[in-house]
């Protein structure tokens, strides 16, 4: 691991039993935080991308905010906000998914993207690889094209990736 990934790493802190027994929550607060941790965090989740074509960058709903909309800076480019149901004012795509427990929806504008966008997906965490799932099937519904998907931190234990076949994904952190 290099230097600059070791720094981030200490700055991610384990909460176990959240949000309960048995797992161990990997805590981004002291991350975002630290000015000059969150700051080698979104350029290394950016650089990867600089050059490359993207038109857009799609953040889930709340971490995905944090880092995406400052990727999407960092790129030039601007960011689509995917949230839970109800909290987006115009006319919305949505996805319903399959969570451990039930399911959840996201939604994002239908007008966000089209089909000459190129889009990069950018969250804190993938762990199973629903939200991260869901997110693509919208942004494919409205006819754009996934450049890539970077993450914060993968669980690779939870094989959230094989939910993202096909699609590149970058992670920083892998636990």
């Amino acid at each position: 691991m290099n230097e600059r990934l070791i720094k981030i790493e200490k700055l991610i802190r384990d909460v176990p039993d959240f949000p309960k027994p048995g797992i161990v929550f990997k805590d981004i607060t002291p991350l975002i935080g630290d000015p000059e941790g969150l700051s080698e965090v979104l350029s290394l989740l950016a650089e990867p991308f600089v050059g490359k074509g993207i038109t857009a960058v799609a953040g889930m709903e709340s971490r995905g905010f944090i880092f995406g909309v400052s990727v999407a800076e960092r790129l030039g480019v601007g960011f689509v906000p995917v949230r839970k149901p109800g909290k987006l004012p115009a006319k919305t795509v949505s996805v319903e998914y399959e969570l451990e427990y039930g399911t959840d929806t996201l939604e994002m504008h239908m007008d966000a993207l089209g089909v000459d966008d190129n889009v990069l997906v950018v969250d804190d965490l993938l762990a199973t690889g629903g939200t991260a799932q869901a997110t693509v099937r919208m942004i494919r519904d409205l006819g754009a094209t996934i450049a890539a998907a970077a993450f914060v931190v993968e669980l690779d234990f939870l094989e959230g990736r094989k939910k993202l076949e096909g699609i590149d994904i970058y992670s920083l952190l892998h636990y």
